[in-house]
């Protein structure tokens, strides 16, 4: 199939573009920008003026609930949604059940999505069975069926002996290891700790649980030599922990879930459930550092942190429901707005949401270079539209931000060359 993209803002942070072109694509490739290739003859032109065209998203962490979790989510309906939202690769973490521990864990989960066939999914392998902390997993065998990293699965490992054994086999076969930050007895509460957890009678998780386990981890990084991506990151202390590793040349890097950008604690008064997540939302100055770190680029990518639950998980008393949030069909239009609050330029968000997470990950995409995978998200960034249980594609409808105003629509999701999205701009 050959195709151009017609009269599109052609954004591709990797190159450092940004102007109007034409996008040309063959056989699953990008084969040009501005002028076609020789003998260029196209079969399906998309008219994109007016539109934004750029690499499609990479998100680094989306919870599918498969294989076996009793879940209306699965493979299928999360990548469609994810396709809706102009993300075209997924990173899955190890915590389905069965836990990412065993090859044939990875191949089940990347035939499913094969034959969904609407967006990339990579899964990244337990650092230890089952996630309990005790004994490492076959990391090479994992690597070896494609894993794309090794991690914790949000259940951080107590035992520093344990972590560093961990480290030192992960080095050894080259893999990026990604952690979370987040001390499993300290961070056993449901809000962060503060005034305002303390008047609702919530237990708080302190900052400390947060940059506890990262002075911890860092302290081993500087041994090691490892490479660690740490996820989620909620507080100002945590992001100036990050900062300072960098500029003394560890190979760390981090993210932040985009919910942590647009909520704060105070968002908890009324109980909302819906604003229940792990790590909790944490106070203005953390919000304001988080954003400024993303700005910098201490904070190398913008996720989703994707957690879709069935409507009972989020119906019980606040302590007794499920962490999470529903986060594919939003992730665009909250990190729009973001450049409508003036916290980055529209490049500078690609780039958090494109070629940030593909370096993390140490693959070759993410960009629009001639010969990389046509994997391309056209949108409108002018489109307005109210976030409303019919409109979501995700089966998961557990998002704080219903009936919020948002501004970007995409109009074209395409995977390898292939649409496999279609909207109205």
């Amino acid at each position: 199939m050959r195709m151009v993209i017609q009269g599109g803002r052609v954004i591709d942070p990797a190159h450092q573009t940004d102007s109007i072109a034409d996008l040309f694509i063959a056989d699953g490739q990008v084969a040009g920008l501005g002028q076609p290739p020789g003998g260029f003859i196209p079969e399906q032109v998309i008219d994109a003026h007016k539109h934004i065209v750029c690499p499609g998203l990479i998100d680094l962490c989306a919870r599918l609930r498969e294989p076996g979790q009793e879940h209306k989510a699965t493979i299928a309906s999360e990548t469609r949604a994810a396709a809706a939202g102009g993300i075209t690769t997924l990173v899955c973490p190890p915590d389905t059940d069965p836990v990412i521990d065993e090859p044939a864990v990875v191949e089940w989960i990347r035939r499913r999505a094969k034959f969904a066939g609407q967006a990339r999914v990579l899964t990244l392998g337990a650092l230890t069975h089952r996630l309990r902390g005790e004994h490492l997993t076959e990391m090479a065998a994992l690597q070896e069926v494609g894993c794309a990293g090794v991690s914790d699965g949000g259940h951080p490992i107590a035992s520093s002996r344990v972590l560093r054994r961990a480290l030192e086999y992960a080095t050894t076969f080259g893999l990026t290891v990604f952690l979370t930050p987040l001390d499993p007895e300290l961070g056993n509460g449901l809000a962060h700790e503060g005034q305002v957890a303390t008047r609702m009678g919530l237990p708080g998780i302190p900052v400390a649980a947060e940059t506890g386990m990262i002075a911890r981890d860092l302290e081993l990084i500087r041994d090691l030599g490892v490479r660690v991506h740490f996820g989620r990151l909620s507080s100002s202390r945590a992001v100036e922990l990050i900062a300072r590793a960098q500029a003394e040349g560890l190979p760390v890097t981090a993210d932040v879930a985009v919910h942590h950008l647009h909520l704060t604690e105070m968002d908890l008064t009324h109980f909302d459930s819906r604003c229940h997540v792990r790590p909790p939302l944490r106070g203005l100055r953390d919000q304001a550092v988080l954003r400024a770190g993303l700005a910098s680029g201490v904070l190398t990518a913008l996720c989703s942190d994707h957690q879709p639950h069935e409507p009972d998980a989020k119906q019980a008393p606040f302590g007794d429901t499920e962490p999470g949030i529903s986060g594919l069909d939003t992730l665009l239009g909250l990190s729009l707005r973001l450049v409508r609050d003036g916290v980055l330029s529209l490049p500078a968000l690609i780039e958090r949401l494109t070629w940030g997470p593909a370096r993390i990950l140490g693959l070759d995409c993410g960009h629009l270079g001639v010969g990389a995978r046509a994997d391309i998200c056209v949108f409108n960034p002018e489109t307005d539209w109210r976030v409303e249980p019919g409109i979501l594609n995700s089966q998961g409808q557990n998002t704080p931000f219903l009936d919020w105003e948002l501004q970007g629509r995409v109009t074209y999701t395409l995977l390898e060359g292939h649409i496999v999205y279609e909207g109205e701009g």
